[in-house]
C-alpha cells in the first residue's frame, strides 16, 4: 500500500524539524543575519513598497531586522492576522513592531485589532514561512492550509524565507498548495523557473 500525501507530508515535517533542532542558537542567529543581508540585495526587496512579512517563531529565521528596516525606510509593512469570522488570515498593517502586536492564536505574534487591514493585492512582496521547500517552489506548511489560502490569488512576489536545512529534494504537493516564486537562505538565492 502506497503512503498517502498526508503521511508523506507528516514524515517530512518530522524530518525537517529534527534537522532544525540540531541548529544552535548561534547558528540560527548567523544564518538569519546572512539571509536578511542576501534578501536586501535582491531587486524584489529593493523595489517592494509594501511587504507582507511574518512574526518568526523559534524555529524560523529571524526576519525582524528586515521588517524594522522596511518601516524605517517608509515602506508599508503588514503581518498576517487571524480573522476568526472567516477562519482565515488577512494582512494587517503595522507601524511599530513592539506596540502594534499581540500574542494570538497558536501563540504567534500578530497585529492587534486596531491595525487596519491591507488587501493582499496591494502587497508587492510576501515573505513566506514554511516547514520545508523544494527548488521547484513547492512549500510544506504546518498542515492547516491557512497560508496557502492567504497566498491564493496574490500577485505579489512570494519569497520563501528558510534555513538551508529546510530545503529538501521534493515536497509532496496537492492541488491547493501554492508555489513560491523564489527562495532565500543564508547560502543562496533561488529564482524558481516558471512551470
Amino acid at each position: 500500500m502506497l503512503p498517502t500525501i498526508a503521511t508523506l507530508k507528516s514524515a517530512l515535517r518530522h524530518e525537517v524539524r529534527r534537522r532544525l533542532e540540531n541548529l544552535t542558537p548561534e547558528q540560527r542567529d548567523v544564518a538569519s543575519r546572512r539571509l536578511c543581508a542576501r534578501l536586501q540585495q535582491q531587486p524584489v526587496w529593493l523595489n517592494a513598497r509594501a511587504v507582507l512579512g511574518f512574526a518568526p517563531t523559534a524555529g524560523e529565521p529571524d526576519i525582524w531586522p528586515l521588517l524594522q528596516a522596511a518601516l524605517a525606510e517608509g515602506r508599508t509593512v503588514a503581518l498576517p492576522r487571524f480573522a476568526p469570522d472567516r477562519d482565515a488570515y488577512e494582512a494587517a498593517v503595522v507601524r511599530d513592531l513592539s506596540r502594534d502586536l499581540v500574542v494570538a492564536r497558536f501563540g504567534i505574534r500578530e497585529p492587534s485589532c486596531a491595525c487596519r487591514t491591507l488587501a493582499v493585492s496591494e502587497v508587492d512582496l510576501i515573505l513566506v514561512p514554511g516547514v520545508a521547500f523544494d527548488l521547484r517552489g513547492h512549500r510544506l506548511g504546518r498542515g492547516k492550509g491557512y497560508y496557502d489560502r492567504l497566498l491564493t490569488g496574490a500577485r505579489a512576489v512570494k519569497c520563501a524565507v528558510a534555513f538551508e536545512e529546510q530545503i529538501v529534494e521534493a515536497v509532496p504537493v496537492e492541488p491547493q498548495d501554492v508555489r513560491v516564486d523564489c527562495i532565500v537562505t543564508a547560502e543562496r538565492w533561488v529564482q524558481i523557473a516558471v512551470a
